[in-house]
């Protein structure tokens, strides 16, 4: 892992630099999976979480669940999610553009003032093709993205795990970004690529 590396794994499309972290502690709530799926996703979110040094908590004070994830077959099934629209602006219109562009998965995160991640909906259509994905490698997958505001493009031509026999698990070089971006004296959020350098100083410094 390089210093342009890491500054690519927050540089969008668009080529500004974003990156945010959660200020609060995460309350997941799954939707759409059977008991066995759900306590797979929670123990994947719980060893994530565990392992950038943050918290989870039973209730988030203002939300009740802050980290919300949807496990569909068809995509028009979130616009026949009660109140959904209310938390997620403009949902039609986003159903339409997933369904246009084929996507199997989309994340929407809100903001604290201070830039934090204060919710993260993640949206996740069960295709032809994650559904021969180990539920296990799904759900680490899912927990890996939501845990900071990467890139749009951050893992477009490489997925952030590895095989690991019939499952997987999550890169060291992610693993690493992942514990330096957690780091107490990093900012929670940052919109200048020299974030990027801070974090491969940690990063080398861990190491």
């Amino acid at each position: 892992m390089t210093p342009e590396a890491v500054q690519a794994l927050f540089t969008r499309s668009g080529k500004d630099y974003v990156f945010a972290r959660w200020g609060r502690p995460i309350v997941p709530m799954v939707f759409g999976v059977d008991d066995a799926t759900l306590s797979v996703l929670k123990g994947a979110i719980e060893a994530v979480v565990t392992l950038a040094g943050h918290k989870m908590a039973e209730t988030d004070p203002e939300l009740g669940a802050n980290l919300m994830v949807f496990f569909v077959s068809d995509w028009r099934e979130l616009t026949e999610t009660p109140n959904l629209d209310r938390l997620v602006p403009d949902l039609g219109p986003l159903v339409e553009r997933l369904q246009s562009g084929d996507a199997n998965q989309y994340r929407v995160f809100r903001f604290d003032p201070d830039g934090s991640i204060k919710a993260a909906f993640v949206f996740v259509r069960m295709d032809a093709h994650l559904q021969d994905v180990p539920a296990e490698t799904i759900a680490l997958g899912q927990a890996v993205q939501a845990i900071v505001l990467w890139s749009d493009t951050a893992f477009s031509g490489a997925s952030p795990l590895l095989a690991a026999g019939e499952g997987a698990i999550l890169r060291p070089d992610i693993a690493n970004v992942i514990r330096a971006a957690y780091d107490p004296l990093m900012p929670v959020a940052a919109g200048d690529a020299s974030h990027a350098l801070r974090l491969f100083a940690r990063m080398e410094k861990a190491r």
